[in-house]
């Protein structure tokens, strides 16, 4: 498996790498993209956004909005928040959650932090959700991504993603502060910085190696990032 370090803060550019690499690099090879998002909110492949967000607020603070590959809810990115993405091959089209959340997990645990699973996708600590997942696939390739809250702005997820009132009414959710925590709670003093490091010790403790797009690469996702994604 290839490990992209990728290092734009753009979710337009983000979401455009991510299938540039899915669809258009060497199908023979696995790889791994890690990145962050400055303020964005991503959609779900097939939700409404007008429904999920606060369009309002996200209008007049400049967060972007930028729809995925995959289904599932929306979700709030800030600096806070590191992202991971797995391109790999599967012939059945099924791949377990379970088994490329496992180096995050592994992290986490080789750090001290008592992390389990939780449903199909979900990391929690103490019951609470640190992160998520998604995958789409398609003839035999499968993109598994996933966000990780480490000292995200918790407050501003309520904010920008607009809750249900039904929601609220049947499951009597009192707030998405509640439901979720951050990573830097449970490592005091550690930085998103240096907790990425840690992770990519761990992958590469796996035979990963390291690798760079090429120009045309780069050039590529440039265009898709401004004729898709960023409309």
């Amino acid at each position: 498996m290839k490990l992209i370090r990728w290092h734009n803060l753009d979710a337009y550019h983000n979401l455009a790498a991510e299938e540039h690499i899915f669809t258009s690099l060497d199908r023979e090879q696995e790889y791994l993209l890690l990145w962050q998002n400055q303020n964005a909110v991503v959609v779900g492949r097939h939700q409404n956004t007008i429904e999920e967000i606060n369009t309002t607020y996200v209008k007049e603070h400049g967060v972007q909005v930028v729809r995925r590959l995959s289904g599932g809810g929306a979700v709030y990115h800030d600096l806070g928040n590191l992202n991971y993405s797995f391109i790999v091959n599967a012939p059945m089209g099924v791949y377990n959650f379970r088994e490329l959340c496992q180096p995050v997990a592994d992290t986490l645990i080789r750090l001290g932090v008592n992390v389990e699973f939780a449903g199909r996708n979900d990391l929690v600590i103490d019951g609470k959700k640190i992160s998520g997942s998604a995958q789409f696939i398609r003839r035999g390739r499968i993109l598994h991504h996933g966000t990780l809250l480490f000292h995200s702005d918790l407050d501003q997820v309520s904010r920008v993603l607009a809750v249900k009132d039904d929601k609220i009414a049947s499951k009597g959710v009192k707030s998405v502060r509640s439901r979720v925590t951050n990573i830097c709670e449970h490592l005091p003093g550690m930085t998103v910085g240096a907790f990425q490091s840690h992770l990519e010790e761990t992958l590469l403790d796996r035979n990963l190696t390291v690798y760079e797009l090429s120009e045309p690469d780069v050039a590529a996702i440039s265009s898709s990032r401004d004729s898709k994604y960023a409309t």
